[in-house]
């Protein structure tokens, strides 16, 4: 490995940290936020972070490129600072998403999974961001931009590429980089869990009608109990 001695042991204390979570005997269950904590650091799943993962959890690092290979949000090569999802998915593509796709990525000259010049935007393009009733949506580093157009999309990327300071529709009051916000999945709280709106009106708006006519979730009814039997069983008593 070649990080610096004052680098690797701050990376094996906060990884001793984050196993310290798990019952004993199950090291290896923490892989996952350890490979957040190595992009934390070197910005992907760099060859030293998959040696000092398979090194703390005594296991091989063939293993642990398994696991990175397997999930979309560990990234084999160096990523941007900030890393820009557009949802392309069905009702995103519908709102004008791939009209944005094509939009951002000409206007940044990347494509999907590619990082622009500056090293300071990568372009990803997602299947959906689970913000459908915000569409079209892009994340950036995993905060929501909600409703979006050509043009603000472009304005977003621009604003990042010069440095200037981004707030998300829904979250933080700006977006962490992307090294910053691994290290948070990694575990390590970063102080910003309060701040900005997180549902907003479109999502709750089922849950308000629901409270308006009095619904409810209705109750399992156990084998061998009817619905009726079930009701007068769950009843308040007197």
């Amino acid at each position: 490995m070649t990080y610096t001695p004052e680098v690797e042991a701050r990376l094996r204390g906060e990884a001793a940290q984050i196993i310290g979570r798990y019952p004993t005997g199950h090291a290896r269950s923490a892989l996952l936020p350890m490979l957040h904590l190595v992009q934390s650091e070197d910005g992907y799943v760099s060859a030293d972070g998959i040696a000092l993962c398979a090194d703390v959890l005594d296991i091989s690092r063939a293993e642990v490129s398994a696991v990175a290979t397997f999930y979309t949000q560990y990234k084999r090569h160096p990523n941007g600072e900030y890393l820009v999802g557009v949802c392309t998915n069905s009702l995103c593509a519908v709102m004008g998403g791939d009209e944005i796709w094509e939009a951002v990525s000409a206007h940044v000259g990347v494509g999907s999974d590619e990082t622009n010049a500056s090293g300071r935007i990568t372009l990803e393009r997602l299947e959906c961001n689970a913000a459908c009733d915000y569409a079209p949506v892009i994340m950036v580093n995993w905060e929501f931009f909600d409703n979006q157009t050509v043009e603000s999309a472009i304005a977003l990327v621009d604003d990042l590429e010069a440095g200037r300071p981004v707030a998300p529709t829904r979250g933080p009051d700006r977006v962490p980089t992307f090294t910053e916000v691994e290290h948070t999945l990694a575990g390590f709280p970063d102080g910003l869990v309060h701040q900005g709106p997180s549902a907003g009106a479109p999502s709750l708006l089922g849950l308000r009608i629901a409270a308006d006519n009095g619904w409810s979730a209705p109750v399992a009814v156990p084998p061998g109990r009817t619905p009726a039997e079930n009701a007068q069983k769950e009843a308040p008593q007197a």
